[in-house]
């Protein structure tokens, strides 16, 4: 099993939900930078559970503990390691899923893959508990970015059949909704939202939606063809994200729709800068960056952990059977993935910036 993705900037993420503590390990972060914990410890915040009845009921502090890597709080070149403690498991609330696995969860594919021996408490390792320490990874690059004039700005495009207002993909600037407990542009559609995630908690039922993010200072000619394009690397880390079923830039599946010059950017001269008019390629030609902001849209399934009952086997007995699971989860996964698709998309564009 490997958890490593990166080149430059590499990333291992360790841990399961219900282990001692989770965590990750970032290598190759330039010395001499000193992190603002502060701003760090605001950006987990914003992924945590138990903050609201739209998540699940289970509450960590999600404080990370830093083993190394830096010295004064400030990077000394050495792999920082970051450790989050797991307080408040309760594992048994599992018994009943290790040999009946739940519907469109990775308990059956797990496993196969490891020979019954993965862990399904909590989900293991491919619960989305696995995405703080990706969230403090972010939050860590997001600092490195800053200095470099990247900013990355996400929210919520759709739950169920609510849809927000869209970026618009021709602009340089994109609303920032991070201070919002629920990171929507238009607080209608995000009560609206809410309304939905609510019916579907109230009916035992999950639902799912899309999240838009957009990377803005980017400037033309990052990136390469073929297999490490922009988006190649961008999106080969977001599927790293549980419940993630899609990703599309710019114009994405909409494109296949149009006549070329309908959907074709049309180049012109911005204060003494190429641009393009509009940027229905998500600031992306060829795999490299053109100098328009990087938009995409990554779409999220509902929730599969549900406490309707479902249809399932015993993997002992090969026999269908009934399952009716317990525990804690979140009715929609969609708001508190909002940071965890912006630290995504940090440490891969500071790993294609050094």
């Amino acid at each position: 099993m490997s958890s490593m993705t990166g080149n430059k900037i590499k990333i291992s993420v360790f841990g399961q939900s219900h282990s001692e503590a989770i965590g990750v390990v970032i290598d190759g972060l330039p010395a001499g930078k000193k992190l603002d914990m502060g701003k760090i410890s605001a950006f987990m915040e914003r992924r945590a559970p138990g903050r609201s009845i739209y998540s699940t009921a289970r509450k960590e502090p999600d404080a990370p503990e830093i083993v190394s890597g830096l010295v004064n709080g400030v990077t000394c070149g050495a792999p920082l390691c970051a450790l989050i403690r797991n307080r408040n498991t309760r594992s048994s609330d599992y018994d009943n899923i290790i040999d009946t696995p739940r519907p469109s969860h990775a308990d059956y594919s797990g496993f196969v893959r490891y020979g019954g021996f993965n862990d399904v408490a909590g989900g293991g390792h491919f619960s989305g508990r696995l995405t703080a320490p990706l969230c403090f990874a972010g939050a860590v690059c997001m600092q490195f970015l800053e200095d470099m004039g990247v900013k990355i700005t996400a929210h919520i495009l759709n739950i169920a059949s609510v849809y927000d207002e869209s970026y618009d993909l021709s602009a340089e600037e994109f609303p920032d909704v991070s201070a919002k407990a629920f990171p929507v542009i238009s607080e209608k559609a995000g009560e609206k939202m809410r309304t939905e995630i609510d019916r579907a908690r109230m009916d035992c039922d999950s639902v799912g939606g899309i999240i838009q993010c957009a990377v803005t200072g980017i400037k033309a000619g990052v990136g390469d063809p073929m297999f490490d394009g922009v988006e190649n690397l961008i999106a080969r880390n977001i599927f790293a994200v549980p419940a993630v079923k899609g990703i599309e830039f710019g114009n994405g599946f909409a494109a296949a729709q149009l006549r070329g010059s309908e959907n074709n950017d049309p180049f012109c001269v911005k204060n003494g800068e190429i641009k393009t008019v509009t940027n229905n390629s998500g600031g992306i030609n060829g795999g490299i960056t053109n100098g328009m902001p990087v938009v995409f849209s990554t779409a999220f399934k509902p929730t599969p952990s549900i406490y309707k009952e479902q249809s399932s086997v015993s993997l002992r007995e090969k026999t269908e059977k009934k399952l009716k699971i317990e525990g804690r989860h979140d009715p929609c996964i969609v708001a508190r993935a909002v940071p965890v698709i912006e630290a995504v998309t940090a440490f891969t564009v500071l790993d294609l910036l050094s």
